[in-house]
């Protein structure tokens, strides 16, 4: 098998972000501490713990300069045989009108992006973005550690991108997600502990872990995966869950959810259209009322979103141009940043194949 996430039962610390508001220049050092303790604990060498400390620099600065305001969100990401660090950064500014443009080297006016996105589209081993004029501005970029000595590398059918963060007022969130992969399959779980704080996270975290240690080979099927969840979590508050798995091969999806986990199948083709994943009521570990499992089509360009009840549910995908071509991981920062309730804890996945043609023998894309 190989898993997406390798998550420690202890400390399931591949799942969430780092949370740092820059709102002035004392937040962008703290953000690049943050940065550089993260690629010590992973075991960055020099070269790349300073390549990371420029791009949150950098990308900082030009929030603080442009946006005034805004976040930057560190993740721990794996892919086979390495670690990376994973940087969003979010802001609600004037957005980029010509992004081109300013990738140039050395381009600068007032109100834009200038000296600084070139070269941290040089930096980063993974580069992508999202802007809007007049809407704010989304960067993603990734540094990779050196990949561990003789491990072989296999190629990731899926991207798999997330935010995943608690309520102000807390620490540690009370949703927790995990996905694993082999092939053209994949299963996606999400879990909402009832509450805030440390004993709403025991529930989620516990299901985390529970997904990869379920079964040889991939987890098992939505309906059998809650019933296992159910017992495991018993000694808990119990959790909200969805689970969703996908066999590209026989263009098929299957869910079941319990509890106030949203999932939607987005297709974008030619006729874009939008399904919505029906779960039941009850709580995972308490009261589990009833788990249904439903079967609904899947194809190549197909995009699976699963949210909390942290994020509001109208939203509206047609309201970003181009957003879907993006990695799922600017895709989720953009549902973020524009539709968190701010006064709950809130997740945001999503998962979608990549095309044969953009496979590659590094295990490619973000855990």
């Amino acid at each position: 098998m190989e898993t997406v996430l390798m998550i420690s039962p202890s400390r399931p610390d591949y799942i969430r972000q780092e949370q740092h508001v820059i709102a002035e220049a004392s937040d962008v050092a703290a953000a690049r501490r943050a940065g550089n303790a993260l690629a010590r604990a992973i075991g960055f060498d020099e070269v790349r713990t300073g390549q990371l400390a420029i791009l949150i620099t950098e990308a900082g600065t030009n929030i603080l300069k442009h946006a005034n305001s805004g976040e930057i969100l560190l993740r721990k990401v794996l892919r086979a045989g390495a670690a990376g660090i994973e940087v969003l950064a979010i802001d609600k500014g004037p957005g980029i009108s010509n992004v081109a443009r300013h990738m140039q080297d050395g381009h600068s006016t007032a109100g834009s992006y200038g000296v600084g996105l070139g070269a941290m589209r040089r930096l980063s081993q993974q580069f992508d973005l999202y802007t809007l004029p007049g809407q704010g501005t989304v960067l993603l970029m990734v540094i990779w550690g050196l990949p561990a000595a003789g491990v072989f590398v296999r190629p990731v059918q899926w991207q798999v991108g997330a935010v995943c963060l608690p309520l102000a007022s807390e620490e540690i969130s009370g949703d927790a997600w995990n996905a694993v992969c082999e092939a053209d399959e994949i299963t996606v779980m999400m879990a909402d502990g009832l509450g805030h704080g440390p004993l709403a996270a025991e529930p989620s975290e516990t299901a985390a872990v529970l997904l990869e240690q379920a079964a040889p080979g991939l987890a098992p099927l939505p309906a059998s995966f809650l019933q296992l969840a159910h017992g495991a979590l018993r000694s808990t508050r119990g959790a909200a869950m969805g689970v969703t798995h996908i066999d590209a091969g026989r263009g098929e999806l299957r869910f079941a959810g319990v509890g106030n986990i949203s999932g939607y199948v987005i297709g974008h083709g030619h006729e874009r259209n939008q399904r919505h994943l029906l779960s039941h009521n009850g709580i995972v570990g308490t009261n589990l009322r009833k788990v249904q499992e439903f079967v609904h089509p899947w194809q190549a360009d197909s995009l699976l979103l699963m949210h909390s009840d942290g994020l509001h549910t109208r939203w509206d995908l047609d309201l970003y141009p181009g957003l879907l071509r993006c990695h799922p991981s600017l895709i989720a920062a953009v549902m973020y940043r524009d539709f968190s309730r701010q006064r709950d804890d809130v997740s945001v996945v999503v998962a979608r194949q990549m095309p044969p043609e953009d496979l590659e023998l590094t295990a490619g894309e973000l855990p």
